[in-house]
């Protein structure tokens, strides 16, 4: 078994100590500027058996109106997918390929044939069996264009076809060498689903996927709830967990429920059990109650942007202008506020937990108002309106940035918005239906988009959000909202894509990161988090070790004393 040309680097140390009044959670963010985050083992794998039985309500911030996890990329999907699918690989805490559903593997020495031998006795749901052709028809499905997969564009690009080589072999060819494969593999977006399933009847997968996971979709009311049957058969959890057998909930019911306050009273009033959605501004109310517990995790891949320009437009196509708005926020500010000191401030362009993040090189951009009246004065915009906005040719300093509030993070904006006023930018909000910006972004119509992160396992999560293939062009659904087409950044994505040692990768990632603080095509202002709570009497809880999400598989319910 060979791992991956590119694993990452989770330290085995454990955080520091608990919140007071609350020993089972995570510790708060660590302040700006630290280097890298990393979680016990124990977080990962299951200490003890639990006992069997009950349902658990889990309340979720909102609904992204389908359970195909394949074609949606989104922080929902990663978690409702591992209750239900199952990958060929698994991460274990230091980032190295482990077994799932794929028992062993080989690369080919030029890096463009993966070698996979499955396990035996695997079922889908609908009973059918786990072979060769069942992975070739998924890996199938998720590269076709007409599929629009949001993976399609950028995780698997490389993978041309697959050839089942008997009924437990499978072999992926792809085009050329592309270090992060196994990893991409490994996420809950590319988890199986039943072959007869997307043969027979694919406009089903949207309401009720069929996978081979821990637990299976009995009912499912867009925007109101999903509820989840534990499979009484299931005996392949990925080998790292520990765990062995069916999951120990009988049932699990997501409710969806939007607004932040209503998740938080319904879990103090014991009406769920488990928010996978806690709202950062009641974390410190829940740490203090002995009742609940909170969890907050940092992921992999890229921090939350607070703006993404979009460098085809003025005057923000002027980089100077990028970089003075850069320079204009107070991260730590917003960490205080709009983050209510639980989003950690960031001005790199990989996460804390990710490797060959680099923070030096992004030094110009922290927080140095001086600075960012400097360039603007130097960019021509010296004259200042009555409001103090600034002026140049007759025309405000204005910057207009298109969001849907999709993923609730824009109270950043706000925060933002007074922020550059104080060195002259007019920052207005321009908020859309999800449609509607989805459709302008398609046609490259907007000035900035809003707050958001895309979310990896790798350091390739720059070529997915900064490489000018990426770019949402025509038929094409990229990831790169800045619309950024720099040859000299794309040249170095791309080769460290291919793989090199660890010492040639560091470097590469360096300099890709150096760029990007030249370029300043989008924001970083803090990191991506995963932010849980749930009720003492939930046990068992381990993290996914691709995306520091729940699994549920290891859950149980202590109703003992109560």
């Amino acid at each position: 078994m060979r791992p991956a040309a590119i694993t990452l680097a989770l330290m085995l140390t454990a955080c520091s100590a608990a919140g007071a009044g609350n020993p089972s959670s995570d510790p708060r963010p660590p302040a700006a500027g630290f280097d890298r985050l990393s979680y016990p083992r124990a977080d990962y794998a299951e200490a003890k058996p639990g006992m069997a039985g009950g349902t658990l309500v889990v309340a979720a911030a909102r609904d992204n109106g389908t359970l195909d996890w394949q074609l949606l990329a989104d922080t929902n999907s990663k978690w409702l997918a591992r209750m239900t699918g199952d990958s060929l690989v698994y991460l274990d805490e230091q980032g190295a390929i482990t077994p799932w559903l794929a028992t062993a593997w080989t690369v080919s020495p030029d890096g463009l044939v993966y070698t996979f031998t499955l396990r035996d006795g695997v079922t889908f749901a609908d009973g059918t069996p786990l072979d060769a052709e069942a992975v070739r028809v998924n890996l199938d499905r998720i590269r076709n264009p007409a599929t629009r997969a949001a993976m399609t564009t950028a995780y698997i690009a490389p993978y041309v076809r697959g050839e089942v080589v008997d009924r437990l072999t499978f072999r992926a060819h792809l085009s050329e060498p592309y270090a992060p494969f196994l990893n991409v593999l490994a996420q809950a977006w590319f988890g199986l689903i039943s072959p007869k399933q997307i043969r027979e009847a694919p406009e089903t997968i949207a309401t009720a996927p069929i996978g081979s996971g821990p637990f299976v979709v009995t009912r499912y009311v867009r925007q109101q709830e999903v509820v989840l049957t534990r499979r009484t058969d299931y005996a392949w959890s990925p080998p790292l967990t520990g765990h062995k057998g069916p999951a120990y909930l009988e049932r699990i019911i997501v409710r969806t429920l939007p607004e932040a306050l209503s998740r938080y009273t319904a879990l103090k009033a014991g009406e769920v059990d488990f928010l996978n959605d806690a709202p950062a501004q009641k974390a410190a109310i829940i740490r203090s109650d002995p009742e609940l517990v909170f969890r907050n995790r940092i992921n992999l891949g890229n921090p939350v942007r607070g703006i993404t320009f979009n460098v085809d437009r003025a005057p923000f196509n002027d980089p100077r202008l990028r970089l003075a708005f850069a320079k204009a926020i107070d991260r730590n500010a917003l960490s205080r506020g709009p983050g209510f000191a639980e989003y950690a401030p960031t001005t790199a362009f990989l996460s804390a937990s990710t490797p060959y993040r680099d923070t030096a090189v992004v030094k110009p951009l922290g927080y140095d108002p001086a600075g960012a009246n400097r360039l603007l004065d130097a960019a021509g915009w010296q004259a200042r309106g009555a409001d103090g906005i600034r002026v140049k040719d007759g025309k405000r300093l204005r910057l207009a940035v298109l969001t849907s509030n999709a993923n609730g993070l824009d109270q950043v904006l706000v925060g933002i918005q007074s922020e550059v006023r104080k060195v002259g930018i007019d920052l207005a909000i321009d908020l859309v239906p999800v449609a509607q910006q989805t459709e302008r972004r398609r046609l490259g119509n907007y000035e900035a988009f809003g707050p958001g992160y895309w979310h990896t396992n790798t350091p390739d999560g720059l070529y997915i959000v900064y490489h000018g293939k990426q770019r949402d062009d025509g038929p094409y659904r990229g990831q790169n909202n800045s619309r950024l087409a720099d040859p000299q950044l794309d040249a170095i994505l791309a080769e460290a894509r291919r793989g090199a040692s660890p010492e040639r990768l560091a470097a590469l990632y360096r300099s890709a990161q150096a760029r990007l603080a030249e370029l300043v095509p989008a924001i970083p202002t803090s990191e991506n988090h995963t932010l849980v709570a749930y009720r003492a009497d939930v046990r068992g809880l381990i993290f996914d070790t691709s995306h520091n999400t729940p699994r549920f598989e290891t859950v149980w319910l202590d109703r003992r004393g109560s």
